[in-house]
């Protein structure tokens, strides 16, 4: 009896349990939409667009050297985690002027990983704060048009987020102070939001062969 119970634990618990959790990612693993079709980066910058790519967003405004712990932050924790990926990209809004301080975080960062996946554009103030305007979140940018919150935007250039969470209900982005959400938060949004594309695309392509 006590042979069986052994048997149970080490070999059919984890199997039950990769059903479980393989059957939650089919049927429930889809991030809500919270914002439909936002602004696109490349009205900016023509050599970077949010169609048809995974993105982490961000606003650094001029406020760079403040906001390098929460650019390493999510570049550990995060962008590390997941550039490798097909179509993921990191898009941080930077105003115009800021360019040296932007080439002094990419060197630093650079350092650290390979930053090829981490996009800087430039724009104007009324632009940066137009842009933001489209995500219509609860939140917002500071004096020097930064904010610790990241966002992640579909391929559709839909804002997605979550609509339930435990501290805040309705979470439209991720506070990169905070190592521990993005840790427990947003690395599971973005596992979530990945294995969404993965799936449609396997769809896809079993619909090609029948």
């Amino acid at each position: 009896m006590k042979k069986t119970f052994v048997l149970v634990v080490l070999f059919i618990l984890p199997i039950v349990a990769y059903l479980f959790f393989a059957s939650g990612v089919n049927n429930f693993g889809k991030l809500p939409i919270l914002t439909e079709n936002i602004n696109d980066v490349s009205n900016f910058d023509g050599s970077v667009t949010l169609q048809d790519k995974i993105t982490v967003l961000g606003f650094l405004g001029s406020d760079i050297e403040n906001k390098k712990g929460n650019a390493f932050n999510l570049n550990q924790k995060i962008y590390k985690r997941f550039y490798e990926f097909n179509d993921f990209q990191f898009v941080m809004l930077v105003l115009q002027g800021s360019e040296a301080k932007v080439d002094a975080l990419k060197t630093e960062l650079g350092n650290l990983t390979d930053i090829k996946k981490w996009k800087f554009v430039y724009a104007k103030e009324n632009e940066i704060r137009n842009f933001f305007a489209s995500l219509k979140a609860d939140l917002s940018l500071d004096e020097n048009l930064a904010t610790p919150y990241v966002f992640i935007i579909d391929k559709d250039k839909n804002l997605r987020g979550r609509t339930d969470d435990e501290d805040e209900g309705t979470k439209y982005g991720f506070n990169t102070v905070s190592v521990a959400e993005l840790n427990n938060k947003m690395e599971d949004d973005m596992k979530i939001i990945l294995a969404e594309y993965r799936l449609a695309l396997k769809k896809n392509n079993a619909d090609r062969t029948k």
